[in-house]
């Protein structure tokens, strides 16, 4: 059969692969171009239909020109449907990726491909990321030197002050020991214990406070101090694997000397655990803490807000680094720091 004698169904057929075609060679056209072309293809379809279509509307118009009417603008908004779809398809992945993305997890960011407009869009939306990143993490870090230098202000008012005061109390109680009548001598060693606890608390806050071990000897050392700490006042029997001479800074030092402290406190306050491992070792590119239980472990829903893990996670951000929780219930949990290396540090 010629073209000329084609019934008008096949040219439209004919018209509507050739748009198909030449809508699949403009993809590398901008978005707006290719969202107009669409829609003039559309229109065009729809106007040689009308040309070469053995179709007319009277007046008043018959129920059968309504019928064809209502089916041929049926068939405009679908051939209008598939051909948009894929055009507006990557904005959709793309506000998508947008809304996955979370922002305490440094690093992440959205792919840059497909249609140029969202490769551009993807792009800025990056930039703008890493823009937002970089000010949060300087604004940080100036919050957590000014945190710091207050804990060590209020360490050493404890020690120098508070201390000294009890100590003080408890040698003015030692003077009138040998005076005191017997009656009265379970109260005078009930004060004396009182006394020599409150200074055992007020020194035990300051190191808390204070990680002198991290200033004096390195973080391998406060580690492994705070490991023993730990292990003695929960009754729990703490593994150390701590490799020495890792390349990190002050700032990194102190994140992960804290976040392995808060770790430990979430272990004993809320694991139920019998033993913990503590470790810190390079991995390739990156230097990784690892603090893990035997405990009852956590609920999925409770690992994003639960027991300070978004204070880990932000303190992870003020250095690049990425927290990972694995946790079963039942089995216990473990809490990854991952820390990039970094090439500045000493």
């Amino acid at each position: 059969m010629s073209a000329r004698h084609a019934s008008p169904s096949a040219r439209s057929s004919a018209i509507l692969r050739g748009l198909t075609g030449a809508h699949a060679g403009a993809s590398s056209l901008p978005l707006y171009w290719r969202v107009f072309a669409t829609n003039a293809s559309v229109l065009l379809l729809a106007f040689t239909a009308l040309v070469l279509a053995p179709v007319t509307v009277s007046v008043p118009i018959g129920i059968g020109e309504l019928i064809v009417l209502a089916i041929g603008l049926l068939v405009v908004l679908m051939v209008n449907l598939v051909l948009l779809r894929p055009a507006l398809r990557p904005l959709d992945e793309l506000a998508e990726a947008m809304r996955r993305h979370d922002p305490l997890a440094p690093s992440e960011r959205v792919a840059v491909d497909g249609d140029p407009a969202v490769a551009a869009l993807a792009q800025a939306f990056n930039g703008m990321l890493d823009r937002l990143e970089f000010e949060r993490r300087e604004s940080a870090r100036q919050a957590l030197r000014v945190l710091e230098g207050e804990r060590r202000r209020i360490a050493r008012e404890l020690h120098d002050e508070v201390g000294q005061t009890l100590t003080g109390a408890m040698l003015q109680v030692e003077g009138p020991a040998a005076r005191i009548p017997d009656d009265l001598r379970d109260e005078l060693d009930e004060l004396r214990e009182t006394a020599r606890s409150g200074t055992e608390d007020v020194r035990r806050i300051a190191r808390h406070l204070r990680p002198k071990a991290l200033e004096d000897l390195g973080l391998q050392s406060a580690l492994a101090a705070l490991a023993t700490s730990f292990g003695e006042q929960a009754q729990l029997r703490v593994e150390r694997r701590l490799e020495p001479s890792l390349p990190l800074s002050r700032d990194e030092e102190l994140v992960i000397y804290r976040v392995a402290q808060e770790a430990l406190t979430n272990v004993a306050r809320h694991a139920q655990a019998t033993r913990v491992e503590l470790g810190l070792h390079q991995n390739g590119a990156r230097t990784v803490l690892t603090v893990r239980d035997d405990g009852c472990g956590l609920s999925p829903g409770a690992l994003p807000s639960a027991h300070g893990i978004r204070g880990m996670r932000e303190r992870g951000m003020l250095i690049g680094a990425q927290l990972h929780i694995t946790s079963t219930p039942g089995r216990g949990t473990e809490i990854k720091l991952s820390i990039p290396l970094n090439p500045e540090a000493p």
